[in-house]
């Protein structure tokens, strides 16, 4: 009887025992698997940090790098064209000197400077000028160019932008840089009234919207021409952080003064 029990005892485990080693023999298998998975999500992740952080220093190097190229190839160019003025004549008398060129027409262009803020060279500007407006074709062209290079003369008598303006456009809660160009009279049954003619850039400096704005509706920052121009041509990114308005009517109201007395 006990040896009876016993062989069934026996027999009931064999399966037991097989089907624990045939679990073991099908999941033994699948660890290495389940490991290598690991290896490699985790090289994955590791490549992922390694490119994202390569490529923000790639962009900080042209960050850094693009505007000393620019700036160089620019001046380069600059001092290529404008040394090419007279080292043809140097390079046919035999001299050959890097820079002389360059630093020959510098010294006129300053000559010039200086001799038409004479009487005798304003005369002959004049005379010049009014050949040139002769021309048909030449004439616009001299025109144009002649009120962009007074936009940013030193000049103050002839600047074609007399101040820096901020009137609100194209709607309520938005804002727009202009200039100010010149100063009119509205002439109404009611009264006059001082309107602002203002250049707001639309491509840099050389178009744009021209604006009749009373000078009541006008912002003055405390901006120079040539700050207002330097905004303009950065795209915005050379405005101050803080920007202070005068008051319209701590303006002296001499222009009305002027234009009336002109006008009489």
């Amino acid at each position: 009887m006990g040896s009876r029990e016993r062989d069934r005892d026996l027999e009931l485990l064999i399966p037991v025992a097989a089907t624990t080693d045939n679990v073991a023999s099908k999941s033994s298998p699948s660890s290495p698997s389940s490991s290598s998975s690991h290896h490699h999500s985790g090289r994955e992740a590791f490549s992922k940090v390694i490119r994202s952080w390569a490529s923000k220093k790639f962009m900080s190097g042209c960050v850094i790098l693009l505007p000393i190229a620019i700036t160089f190839y620019i001046t380069w160019g600059f001092f290529h064209f404008v040394d090419g003025f007279f080292s043809p004549v140097y390079n046919q008398l035999g001299i050959n000197v890097f820079g002389l060129g360059f630093i020959t027409s510098i010294t006129f262009i300053f000559l010039v400077g200086v001799f038409m803020s004479s009487w005798l060279g304003a005369s002959l500007l004049g005379l010049g000028e009014w050949f040139i407006k002769k021309m048909p074709l030449v004439s616009y062209i001299y025109s144009a160019s002649k009120q962009i290079s007074a936009a940013i003369s030193p000049d103050q008598s002839s600047n074609a932008f007399k101040e820096v303006a901020i009137i609100r456009h194209p709607r309520i809660g938005e804002y727009a840089f202009g200039f100010i160009t010149n100063t009119v009279l509205l002439q109404r049954n009611t009264g006059e009234e001082e309107l602002c003619c203002i250049y707001v850039p639309s491509n840099h400096l050389y178009i744009g919207d021209v604006f009749l704005i009373s000078s009541m509706d006008i912002l003055r920052p405390n901006l120079s021409v040539r700050e207002g121009i330097e905004i303009v041509i950065s795209g915005g990114m050379s405005v101050p952080q803080i920007l202070t308005t005068i008051d319209a009517q701590a303006i002296p109201a001499s222009r009305i003064g002027n234009l009336v007395a002109a006008k009489v």
